[in-house]
């Protein structure tokens, strides 16, 4: 299972770089083509796993002034 996330950034907020040093902290990797970022599950996630992250990552990137969009697939 996959996480990907699409982030739209505002002038008004955080920089790139910052961004994308807190999401690859978060263990997130940087991917090419229509998703910024990819998250890798291990076999046994489940819905209440990507829940979490997605609260995580919104906490984490909060203040940021950054618009997130997620899709997970198998």
């Amino acid at each position: 299972m996959r996480t990907f996330v699409v982030v739209t950034f505002s002038s008004e907020g955080g920089s790139a770089s910052q961004v994308v040093n807190r999401l690859m902290d978060m263990g997130f990797e940087t991917t090419l083509g229509s998703h910024d970022f990819v998250y890798h599950w291990d076999k046994n996630a489940t819905s209440e796993n990507v829940i979490k992250l997605v609260d995580d990552v919104q906490k984490k990137l909060k203040g940021m002034n950054v618009l997130l969009q997620f899709a997970t697939t198998q």
